[in-house]
């Protein structure tokens, strides 16, 4: 199967372009002796500037007709990620999507994609302060590359640039190509208009030249179910979507392809953020999480407490309230921004973990839901978080030092008492951070920051305004435990996510660790108070340890990592191990394993066309032959090893193991039909 369209935009086939700038490092991925990608990173510009802005690119060069993925990959595929290790002060924004090909493969496969040659754009912003000398970038790519079969890549890389008060521009004609096809977030120079009929969405585009043509590339929500977009003449496309639409136009006029951001509500969309992830609203979320903070029981009573204390150490004097506000309020930003400092920490210490597949990874998935379950229940009351004594007492004899200094280190404090109310605001945003460049983890934590310093910055200014606020009462434990019902929503969503990934036995499990984790939430709600004896917080934390760790090891380690999706009339696969295959042939069993990812085109075209049919399920069933599953759409050293043990380094791969003794493995081609697998069944004594 030619996986490529053979129709790529002639801008850049015409470039020819020399690379030149401060290019210290590339690398190349090689299989069979022929280059599939050579990755590289090139500058747009001679020199850094301090404070002023510049542009990196990561070049990718694929062999011809073998292609990588856009942010979207369609129906398979997955998209090119990097990883940012940048000097101190640095920050990367996000990547800047060219518009992709898109390619209907044989089985009714549509996916997004890039051929001969992309540039993935990150604009850097370096510190204002930043010393002469050089400075050097680095930056870890992973990628998928397909053709007959799918081989993930990967590259360390670095450029290393000097320090200039001015630089000119490098690479121009490079990142001008690219950068002039990363959709913009303006409103299209033409006259959109939207129509729906049901799921059916239509979008026409009027005022178009006479020679030029559109496309439509969709950027779905996560588990936003969307179909393969049609174009009906030269002006109109139509797509069948679940909820509202977000894509990328695109208009090609005379080889030259321009796009734009758009969504059915509108004819333009604000500047692109992560599939599924509206960065103003999350910001605007945060804000509001931070504000309703101020509501909890354990800092809405402090708030009168405070704005008094700065009106007896000012003095009533206006403006030295209004100063002593201001310094409580740095003290809420430094706390919350130095939470949003340690999460770039752990991330930059463990980035394959969570940048790699997100919520792509189902165990990603059990994690982020475990935290936020753990904040319902805290929420709910089943346990309180509660501040070390030692640490309290050090935090609130440095805020009772009289001055601004004082006030500065009391919003820490007051910040850091608010522990239990802050726990679930901080969960959401975990999850959400960890998949956001670094910018903006800080603006995130900002936005809660300035939600909840907002009240104590208006009532420093305006301290008559005081007799507005609500009163303390019961009503905050009331409302501290309905948004605990929120997170336990927000785990059902993530319930749904691994049933299609875990199918039922996977939400089973996960429910029974869950019930675990909540166990030893009571234990230490129960047994661990400040009054509980210190037999008794001990023998609480042994139950604990022996709930969470037994539980993970049994219903986690043991049964949620061999479940997996079975679809009724299908074939019923069995999960792909070492031990297991030769336990099977040992007792005298014929295994076919199927090596295999959702990310692989052709293993999809395979399972469609040539094994997943009525012919070859009865083969298997009359022969007793048993199909075995190596699902490599996660990282698996085990399939990793035995596909090494083949000479291969990619999916789709195909072997039929007689029964010990009875011969060796037989291989199948990469390119599947039916008449292929069955003759290959018949020869298996």
């Amino acid at each position: 199967m030619v996986c490529v369209s053979r129709t790529v935009a002639s801008l850049w086939l015409a470039l020819g372009f020399f690379v030149v700038g401060a290019v210290d490092r590339a690398e190349a991925q090689e299989y069979q002796g022929q280059r599939l990608v050579k990755a590289t990173l090139i500058a747009g510009s001679t020199a850094v500037a301090p404070g002023q802005p510049f542009e990196v690119g990561l070049l990718l060069e694929m062999a011809p007709e073998w292609h990588t993925y856009w942010e979207y990959g369609g129906d398979a595929g997955l998209p090119t990620k990097i990883a940012w290790t940048l000097p101190e002060g640095f920050v990367a924004g996000p990547i800047q999507w060219p518009a992709p090909e898109a390619k209907l493969e044989p089985g009714d496969i549509q996916t997004y994609a890039y051929s001969d040659r992309v540039l993935l754009v990150t604009t850097i912003v370096p510190p204002a302060d930043l010393a002469d000398g050089t400075v050097t970038i680095k930056a870890r790519a992973t990628w998928l590359v397909c053709l007959d079969i799918c081989i993930p890549g990967a590259a360390d890389l670095e450029l290393t640039l000097p320090v200039a008060s001015a630089s000119e521009a490098a690479n121009g004609a490079v990142f001008k190509a690219f950068l002039a096809q990363v959709p913009s977030a303006d409103a299209p120079p033409y006259a959109v208009s939207w129509s729906r009929a049901g799921n059916e969405v239509s979008l026409t585009v009027d005022g178009l030249p006479a020679d030029a043509t559109i496309a439509l590339f969709p950027l779905p929500s996560l588990n936003q179910e969307v179909g393969h977009p049609r174009v009906v003449g030269n002006n109109r496309a139509s797509v069948a979507v679940e909820g509202a639409f977000r894509g990328v136009l695109v208009v090609e006029e005379n080889g030259v392809r321009r796009a734009w951001n758009v969504a059915e509500t509108a004819s333009a969309v604000a500047a692109p953020a992560e599939p599924g992830v509206s960065l103003w609203l999350a910001l605007f979320y945060g804000f509001l999480g931070g504000l309703i903070l101020n509501l909890m029981p354990c800092v809405l009573p402090v708030i009168s407490l405070k704005i008094f204390g700065f009106m007896k150490q000012a003095g009533e004097a206006p403006g030295k309230i209004l100063a002593h506000g201001v310094a409580f309020m740095a003290g809420i930003f430094a706390w919350f921004l130095g939470l949003a400092i340690l999460i770039i920490a752990l991330r930059a210490g463990g980035t394959e973990v969570t940048w790699a597949f997100q919520f792509q990874n189902p165990w990603f998935n059990v994690v982020i839901g475990s935290v936020v379950f753990a904040f319902a229940l805290n929420l709910f009351g089943v346990f309180e978080i509660v501040l070390p004594g030692r640490a309290s007492t050090a935090m609130e004899s440095a805020g009772s030092t009289g001055g601004l200094g004082g006030s500065f280190f009391q919003g820490i404090f007051a910040t850091l008492l608010a522990t239990p109310c802050t726990a679930p605001f901080l969960g959401t945003a975990l999850g959400f951070a960890f998949s956001q460049s670094n910018a903006v983890i800080l603006a995130m934590f900002a936005s809660v920051a300035a939600g909840m310093a907002l009240p104590y910055l208006l009532l420093s200014a305006q301290p008559g305004w005081m007799k507005f606020l609500p009163k303390p009462g019961a009503w905050m434990e009331k409302l501290k435990q309905f948004m605990g019902f929120p997170l336990a929503a927000t785990v059902l969503w993530i319930l749904s996510i691994l049933g299609g990934q875990k199918g039922i036995e996977g939400i089973l499990w996960f429910g029974a660790f869950l019930l675990c984790l909540a166990f030893a939430g009571w234990l230490y709600g129960a047994f661990c108070g400040p009054l509980s004896s210190v037999r008794s917080r001990g023998i609480a934390l042994a139950l604990m340890a022996v709930s969470i760790f037994g539980g993970g090891w049994y219903f986690l380690g043991q049964k949620f990592t061999q479940a997996g999706v079975v679809q009724a009339d299908e074939i019923a696969w069995v999960p792909f191990s070492e031990s297991k295959l030769q336990s099977l042939r040992d007792s005298g069993k014929t295994v076919f394993v199927d090596f295999t990812a959702d990310w692989c085109i052709t293993c999809k075209f395979n399972e469609r066309v040539a094994i997943n049919t009525p012919a070859v399920r009865e083969a298997l069933a009359t022969t007793g032959i048993i199909p075995m599953k190596a699902d490599w759409t996660n990282a698996n050293p085990e399939i990793t090893a035995a596909l090494k043990r083949f000479g291969r380094v990619g999916v789709p791969f195909y072997v039929i193991y007689p029964a010990t003794g009875q011969g060796e493995p037989i291989t199948l081609p990469e390119l599947l039909t039916e008449a292929i697998v069955l003759e290959a069944l018949k020869k298996i004594p």
